[in-house]
């Protein structure tokens, strides 16, 4: 899993985790067992992705495939970018 450098102090400072999960929520519970406090960033009360993060595998935004239930295939890549606003 790619993570944004606003999540990296919660992993060690690691830029990249590797997981073995079977969906997007698996890999990010996985993550979440070994660096605790990383769902939450991620995740909101109702286990919904949080409004200004977005997810992508294999740069694909999962909001447009099966959202947090998108079947992740060997080798693929999760990246989580935080949303930009701005004008």
């Amino acid at each position: 899993m790619r993570l944004p450098s606003q999540l990296r102090s919660l992993v060690g400072g690691a830029g990249e985790v590797p997981v073995d999960a079977g969906t997007v929520r698996e890999a990010i519970l996985a993550v979440d067992v070994a660096y605790p406090g990383l769902a939450g960033r991620i995740l909101d009360d109702r286990g919904a992705l949080r409004r200004f993060v977005n997810v992508f595998v294999a740069d694909e935004d999962v909001r447009f495939l099966d959202g947090l239930d998108t079947v992740l295939k060997s080798g693929q890549t999760v990246s989580l970018v935080p949303a930009v606003a701005g004008g």
